[in-house]
């Protein structure tokens, strides 16, 4: 009966663990997607001009894939250490995909801003009067060239902020959706890690 418990559990890991490494796959390629079209419009902050949004998504990918891909070698060798490590990193993912959440949400074009604080937060990137073309109310090639009052004002920080409390019911939904999955995954990680070491002590 334990055995059969084991094997259970084995197999929906495997599946669990392989959906979570596509989905890995789907946030890398996004990343990239991001960084190849837009560059570093969604830089943070100033001074680490390199901290944009789609190097983020590619980091959290790369790391959503390795988990994922832990968790599938865990499961099926029935490796205590893979399936404890799985268990840490799972942990850890959770607050990247949080920050790659809230800032998806921030630089969505919707939202008509330029800056975290003020447009002028790119003067200091730039080393010069000008803005990333995506801060232009009509886009084209070079636009964040031209005068102030070609690029949007609101800055990004208030705008996500009002956008978050006009939409709360929806991120709440996905944020407790994204909870289940990772509680999920957590649970079948620290289940079957027990199961093995039962076994393991049975057999010994």
């Amino acid at each position: 009966m334990a055995h059969n418990c084991l094997q259970c559990i084995k197999y929906l890991m495997f599946v669990f663990n392989l959906l979570f490494w596509l989905g890995g796959c789907g946030i890398l390629g996004v990343g990239i997607w991001l960084a190849v079209t837009q560059g570093n419009f969604a830089t943070l902050s100033s001074s680490f001009p390199s901290l944009s949004a789609a190097n983020l998504l590619i980091v959290t990918g790369t790391f959503v894939m390795i988990i994922g891909f832990v968790g599938c070698i865990g499961a099926i060798k029935e490796n205590k250490c893979l399936l404890l490590s799985f268990f840490i990193m799972l942990l850890i993912i959770f607050l990247l995909e949080l920050t790659v959440v809230i800032l998806f949400f921030v630089y969505s074009d919707k939202f008509r801003c330029c800056g975290v604080s003020n447009y002028t937060d790119w003067f200091e990137v730039y080393n010069a009067t000008r803005v990333p073309d995506s801060c232009c109310l009509e886009f084209s090639e070079n636009c964040g060239l031209h005068s102030p009052g070609t690029w949007w004002k609101a800055p990004c920080y208030e705008t996500v902020k009002i956008w978050l409390q006009e939409n709360l019911l929806a991120v709440g939904i996905f944020g407790l959706c994204t909870a289940m999955v990772q509680i999920l995954g957590l649970t079948f990680a620290m289940t079957m890690y027990c199961q093995v070491v039962k076994a393991d002590t049975y057999c010994a």
